[in-house]
Parts: structure tokens; C-alpha cells; sequence
């Protein structure tokens, strides 16, 4: 059943996404050559606890960090581990935070160090694709409204668009209906109400759109070893327009 949130629960909400936000600006910084994700993973939660929140993606369905971190050819879902990241690659941090029962979800690529030029415009390209689909995030519009932006923006460079994982409702639970896939026909799928919450996360694969799954049950990456890149911001529709709870630059 797809839920439309109350007034007070949307400034719940509003209030965890500043501090996601908070916590991604903090990674800008931190994520470079020799760091691990296990150390990120540790630095997340910490902020998290120390501003009276709370890691939700901990404990659900048995995952056991803070964060996913998705490295180079990993779409999504990857575990936390020691070993450093070396210049070149590039990794995404996927986190949920709940702060007094108020859930913000927001995945970002990062470089690590100095990138290819070619990756370098996939992480653009990608990044500009999650505010065209957000611009179609409007009461009335349909879930096929959104997904078709970002196709339509993505195909003509030549990337994959992963059809397995999609964005999601959310609150008060991590995930919750409707799927937002990032590919899709306008007009079609549920319809956009005021006050539903959603997530818009494209996850685009340099190669081919394909994923298979790790052995550990969670992490799925790309089938021709391409990499892939995601970002994701959690976005209320309101009757003003889409209102993004998980902007990083607003105060910047």
C-alpha cells in the first residue's frame, strides 16, 4: 500500500535529510587514496549516533553496516571492508538515516584521487540524469514520467541503465511502494500524489545495463566488469513541486 505522509512526518523527514546531507558534504573530503570503506562505513555511523540518530539500514533483512559501499564495477549493496581504495577508483556511498522515526535515504559516487575522463562523465552525466527524472516528480505525473526522463537522457551516450534495482518509497519504512525504475513509458505506472515520498536513485553502468550477484547474497554488479555509478536523492511530491529532502548544496 502506498502511504502519503502527513504534514509532521514530512518535517520528521526534512530534518534527517539535512543530516544526511550534513554527512555527505563531510565525505567529500574524506573519501581519498588509502582510506577504507570499512573506515567510512565507522565514520557514518558515528556521525549519525553523535546527532541522535540512527544507522536504519543496520539490522534490515540482516545487513550489517551503516552503509553500503559500492566500489568500481559494483552497481550496489557493497560490504563495507578494509582494504583501501586506490587512486582511480570510484565508490558510492548508500546510507539511510533515521532521526526521531524520520527517514532520508541518499546514495553519492565519489572519486578517489584523480579519475579517467571517461568516468569522470559517466559520474556527470549520471548526477544530471537524477534532477531531470526529479524534474518530472510532480503531482499528477506518473511513476513512467519519471523513469522515461532518465532514459531518455541517458540513451543517447551509450550507457546502461540498470533495470534490476530502483528507486522506492519510503518512511516509515526503508522500502516501501512504488518501485521507481529509471527507464520507462510516459504516462504509464502509478500516479504521483501530493504527499508521497519517494527515492530517485539511477544507477548507470558504463557497459552494459546487466547485474549478477555476489555470493553474499547482496551486492550485485555488472556483468562485462564496466563501472557503475549511482546517485540518489529522497524527494517529497508537494503541490509547489518536487522538494528534495537530501540536497547537499543548499547552504553551500
Amino acid at each position: 500500500m502506498i502511504q502519503r505522509k502527513s504534514d509532521r512526518e514530512i518535517e520528521l523527514m526534512k530534518e534527517a535529510g539535512k543530516l544526511v546531507a550534513k554527512i555527505h558534504k563531510e565525505l567529500r573530503s574524506k573519501i581519498k587514496p588509502g582510506i577504507s570503506t570499512l573506515e567510512i562505513d565507522a565514520f557514518v555511523e558515528n556521525y549519525m549516533r553523535k546527532h541522535g540518530a540512527t544507522p536504519a539500514q543496520k539490522g534490515y533483512k540482516g545487513y550489517e553496516f551503516a552503509t553500503c559501499a559500492s566500489i568500481n564495477d559494483e552497481i550496489c549493496h557493497g560490504f563495507p571492508r578494509r582494504t583501501p581504495l586506490k587512486n582511480g577508483d570510484v565508490v558510492t556511498i548508500d546510507f539511510v538515516v533515521d532521526l526521531n522515526g524520520g527517514l532520508a535515504d541518499s546514495a553519492w559516487t565519489y572519486p578517489v584521487g584523480e579519475i579517467s575522463e571517461d568516468i569522470q562523465k559517466l559520474c556527470e552525466v549520471t548526477e544530471k540524469s537524477l534532477y531531470v527524472g526529479i524534474e518530472e516528480a510532480i503531482d499528477g505525473n506518473r511513476v513512467g514520467d519519471v523513469g522515461a526522463a532518465i532514459q531518455e537522457f541517458i540513451e543517447p551516450y551509450n550507457y546502461g541503465i540498470v533495470r534490476d534495482f530502483a528507486g522506492h518509497g519510503i518512511g516509515p519504512t526503508i522500502h516501501e511502494e512504488p518501485n521507481i525504475p529509471h527507464f520507462g513509458n510516459r504516462g504509464r505506472g502509478v500516479r504521483l500524489k501530493n504527499g508521497m515520498v519517494i527515492t530517485i536513485e539511477p544507477m548507470i553502468n558504463a557497459g552494459f545495463w546487466a547485474a549478477q550477484m555476489d555470493s553474499n547474497g547482496w551486492t550485485a554488479r555488472t556483468v562485462d566488469g564496466s563501472v557503475s555509478v549511482q546517485y540518489e536523492h529522497t524527494v517529497v511530491i508537494s503541490k509547489d513541486g518536487p522538494l528534495v529532502l537530501t540536497e547537499q548544496n543548499i547552504g553551500d
